[in-house]
């Protein structure tokens, strides 16, 4: 697990499958550095989640589609997007020719206090 570091050096190769990188996970939160080279969730498929979920576009660009929306959102370095649980989203297309790097945060939904 890394402690302190760069989020954009040592990239793991990600020309044949996504990669991910846990970073630290504190009392059920994790934070997770993803990798993407040319990967998008396969057609039809949707991630539908139990948790929140808050992703941070580090490096390259990616298209994010949202299931009630009709057209894609174009993320780009700096962008940022919140889904709430049950949020169903998929990644509809990242740059096959460079690399996308994501900061994710999971945060488990407490059923009390609702985060």
């Amino acid at each position: 697990m890394m402690l302190s570091g760069n989020l954009l050096a040592n990239l793991p190769d990600a020309t044949t499958s996504e990669q991910f990188e846990l970073l630290a996970q504190v009392r059920g939160v994790r934070v997770e550095r993803i990798v993407s080279q040319g990967q998008a969730t396969p057609a039809g498929q949707w991630y539908d989640q139990d948790w929140y979920e808050w992703v941070l576009l580090l490096q390259g660009e990616a298209l994010v589609q949202l299931e009630d929306e009709s057209t894609p959102r174009h993320l780009g370095p700096g962008d940022c997007i919140s889904l709430p649980p049950r949020c169903r989203h998929r990644v509809q297309w990242t740059p096959p020719n460079r690399v996308t790097v994501w900061l994710a945060l999971h945060i488990p939904v407490d059923t009390e206090e609702g985060v």
